[in-house]
């Protein structure tokens, strides 16, 4: 099996930095063999790719991109505290909040963009439960925002 970078690169995509917490809390946690990320939200070399409100001006398109790129960023996150991604043996569970309008009900195909990317970097190991929730708005205006339970090593 290729290593998880190895399979990002074969995407184009590379782990960012990981991002600064916006507020008080720490962007991962490990107890035991699971490890949780906090929100992540998708920021590119410290800016939002997009801000506004699915449904009202951003695009499913950039949606689903922001959900990869939190998902990047929490994988970011995870290996900081593990040291290497091949120590994660499962995707738990992901957490998709999507900033919505009352009427906007393609949360599920905006969460994609982070569950396709965990499914082809990490395969059988990748398929993992999932949320996919709406809400009114998310820190700093980002469309999207996600957060990883995963089990290592």
């Amino acid at each position: 099996m290729s290593h998880p970078e190895e399979k990002l690169a074969e995407l184009g995509l590379k782990l960012p930095e990981v991002a600064k917490p916006v507020a008080a809390y720490v962007p991962v946690v490990r107890t035991g063999n699971l490890v949780y990320t906090s929100g992540q939200l998708p920021l590119r070399e410290g800016a939002l790719i997009a801000t506004g409100k699915n449904g009202d001006g951003v695009s499913a398109e950039v949606a689903v991109e922001c959900a990869q790129q939190c998902a990047l960023n929490a994988l970011a996150a995870i290996k900081s505290e593990i040291g290497d991604l091949a120590n994660i043996t499962r995707i738990v569970k992901v957490v998709a909040f999507v900033a919505s309008t009352p009427d906007f009900t393609g949360q599920p195909q905006i969460a994609n963009g982070a569950s396709e990317l965990l499914g082809h970097v990490f395969a059988e190991a990748g398929r993992h439960a999932r949320s996919a929730v709406g809400v009114p708005v998310l820190p700093l205006d980002a469309p999207v925002e996600v957060e990883l339970i995963v089990e290592v090593a």
